[in-house]
Formats: C-alpha cells, sequence, structure tokens
C-alpha cells in the first residue's frame, strides 16, 4: 500500500505522541493533528488496514514495523529540514511549517544531499 502525505503525517503524529505520552488514541491523534473524530477514525481504519498500525482493544494505537519505519522517515526528515531551513536564516515557526510540506515530497536522493551538507557544516 502506497502511503499518501495524510497518513505520512498520521503516522508522523503517531511517533510523536508514542514518544511523549507513551499511549496513544484516536482522540490523541485528532486533538494534536486538530481534526474531527471522524476523519481520524477513518484514517485510522484505512492505516490499520493497510498493516501500518495496530489498535489494541482498549484503543491504544502502536506502529508497526512498517508503520515505525514511516514514521522515523518522516519525522527525521522534519526535524532535518527544519533545522536546515533555520541554519539558512528561516525563523523557527516558517520553517517548521515549509519542513512539513517539504518532508512528503522531497526525493531520497535531495533529501540524503541536504542531509550530507549538513552534517558537513555541523562538524
Amino acid at each position: 500500500m502506497s502511503l499518501q502525505e495524510s497518513g505520512e503525517m498520521y503516522l508522523e503524529t503517531i511517533l510523536v505522541l508514542s514518544q511523549r505520552t507513551g499511549f496513544v488514541r484516536a482522540i490523541d491523534i485528532g486533538e494534536e493533528m486538530g481534526y474531527s473524530k471522524p476523519s481520524v477514525s477513518r484514517a485510522v481504519g484505512i492505516l490499520r488496514q493497510g498493516g501500518y498500525i495496530h489498535v489494541a482493544e482498549d484503543g491504544g494505537i502502536t506502529l508497526t514495523e512498517s508503520g515505525r519505519a514511516v514514521a522515523e522517515k518522516i519525522y527525521e526528515r522534519h526535524r532535518l529540514l527544519t533545522s536546515f531551513l533555520v541554519k539558512l536564516g528561516v525563523d523557527e515557526k516558517t520553517a517548521a511549517e515549509d519542513a512539513c510540506k517539504m518532508e512528503h515530497v522531497i526525493s531520497d536522493a535531495s533529501m540524503e544531499a541536504i542531509k550530507r551538507h549538513a552534517m558537513g557544516h555541523i562538524q
């Protein structure tokens, strides 16, 4: 199953919430993303069917191995792109907003080049 940008955003949000609180429910995702219960319910169903998340009987949502791989990739891109844009002089809020858009469309090759460039300047 190929994920769209919205699916990637949900997985990233689940990852961040699980790191922050340890237990993620659909209501937490909705509150974090500002989405309605029906929207979150639909997305959770699609992600579960795609094998990206597991929903326990108590409502707890966890990432599967494939879901975690996608979420970590997107979250790493978000952090690196935000940092890179800030270093270029973009204010933190704008950098984070732009990184959120870029993280879903940038190619792996371009991302790796930015990563190499950024790491070269950190050392």
